[in-house]
């Protein structure tokens, strides 16, 4: 209760839910000695995989006896997510402590939320400063207040795509923009770029990058993989092959977070990460909420009986591309729950869809005014055969009729992976 009392108060200090300048957590920062100075971090950006890429390397590190600190955004079910210290998340009592300290020094100073959250991070880091730190960057990363680290040991680009566009100038919302405010004030240090959805995208990145120094770290040029038949992958990098198990996430597209990962720790020689600890760490990832996570028990479980549930909480046409890829997999029908915000691309987001479902439901995600009723979601859906509407994610469940080895997937928010995982 405490907890929640405080992160109401702190909610409040700006009015603008995201208001993108660096100069108030560089103030506050300074006001708390700043912390975010000395740590041993990687930086993450991108549009897609950064969380399956993040928890790659923290169950690598793990293996190999190193303790992280991780701070990740949003958070599907508690705030406690996103803040992990020394290896585990952090407990309401401390998490309050660390907040009551901030709030202090604050001093009631207009800052956003997720200011006031990434300031917490740094300061509690601080205490654990030999650790590796593993840093998301938000919506994008020029502006981002992840983004006040003066060095680091290296930066990850993964996939990048269209989304949050409605936060760019109108005349300004193009996949070149979106690089520029990714990639254009990365740290000299090290930058590894994963898999790209085409090859467009990758030059542009290259292109964003000339100037930096870094020493770059391209799919396909420095570090590969390939899928290989009896349940193993190759991977490839100067350092030479690693023939892998497959990691324990669901989906071959994951293979290419994993690859980034693995590269990642690699380059960084000073970690001296072995063989063994990529194989076994890549066998025990943690399980990332609402990212293609299979329900295996609980309420809304019971109510699909043996048939297979998955939560997956991509909202953009590049999470929507890689999801309908994963479905082609699936030799069964498939039947589709979807809630989005308000501010996505509703229609080529499903249009991924199209010619792979039995069926598809709209839903309302509840407790989110900012998103879109699931009946005007349905009014925007076309070239679907069965589309329905349903005001809450059991009804939606208990209207569909399922076939023996049906496959359900709720999807389209991680807001929406949120209620579910809750609810279930």
């Amino acid at each position: 209760m405490k907890l929640q009392k405080i992160l109401k108060r702190l909610q409040k200090l700006h009015p603008k839910e995201i208001d993108l300048s660096l100069d108030r957590i560089k103030k506050l920062c300074n006001k708390l000695g700043n912390p975010q100075k000395n740590l041993k971090s990687i930086s993450v950006v991108g549009t897609n995989g950064k969380n399956s890429t993040i928890q790659t390397m923290r169950s690598i590190l793990l293996a190999a006896n190193i303790k992280s600190n991780i701070y990740t955004s949003p958070h599907i079910q508690k705030i406690n997510e996103r803040f992990v210290f020394n290896n585990k998340e952090v407990e309401d009592n401390e998490l309050y402590k660390i907040l009551c300290k901030i709030e202090e020094i604050n001093n009631g100073d207009q800052i956003t939320y997720f200011e006031i959250l990434t300031a917490a991070y740094f300061y509690g880091a601080k205490k654990y400063n030999k650790n590796i730190n593993i840093v998301e960057s938000g919506l994008f990363h020029r502006f981002d207040a992840t983004n006040i680290i003066e060095k680091n040991l290296a930066s990850v680009v993964t996939a990048i795509g269209f989304d949050h566009t409605d936060w760019l100038p109108k005349n300004e919302r193009t996949i070149d923009k979106i690089i520029f405010e990714k990639t254009s004030s990365l740290l000299n240090s090290k930058i590894v770029v994963s898999n790209q959805v085409d090859s467009k995208t990758l030059h542009k990145i290259k292109k964003s990058l000339n100037s930096n120094s870094s020493k770059k770290i391209y799919f396909d040029d420095l570090f590969t993989y390939s899928l290989k038949e009896n349940n193993f992958f190759y991977y490839e990098d100067e350092y030479g092959g690693l023939k892998l198990p497959i990691p324990n996430l669901l989906g071959d597209f994951q293979l290419s977070n994993v690859s980034a990962a693995i590269a990642t720790l690699r380059y960084i020689e000073e970690l001296d990460i072995s063989d063994e600890n990529i194989k076994e760490g890549i066998t025990k990832i943690q399980s990332t909420f609402g990212r293609l996570q299979e329900i295996k028990s609980g309420k809304l479980k019971n109510m699909v009986k043996k048939n297979k549930l998955l939560v997956d909480g991509s909202h953009n046409p590049l999470g929507a591309k890689v999801l309908a890829d994963f479905l082609d997999t699936i030799h069964s029908k498939k039947h589709v729950i979807i809630g989005m915000m308000s501010n996505k691309d509703h229609q080529n987001y499903i249009n991924f869809f199209k010619g792979k479902i039995e069926s598809i439901t709209t839903v309302d995600i509840p407790n989110q005014p900012n998103s879109i009723k699931g009946i005007d979601l349905k009014k925007k859906i076309i070239g679907f055969n069965k589309i329905y509407y349903k005001n809450s994610i059991e009804e939606a469940l208990k209207s569909l009729s399922l076939g023996d080895e049906d496959l359900v997937l709720i999807t389209g928010s991680l807001y929406l992976a949120g209620e579910v995982l809750n609810l279930n």
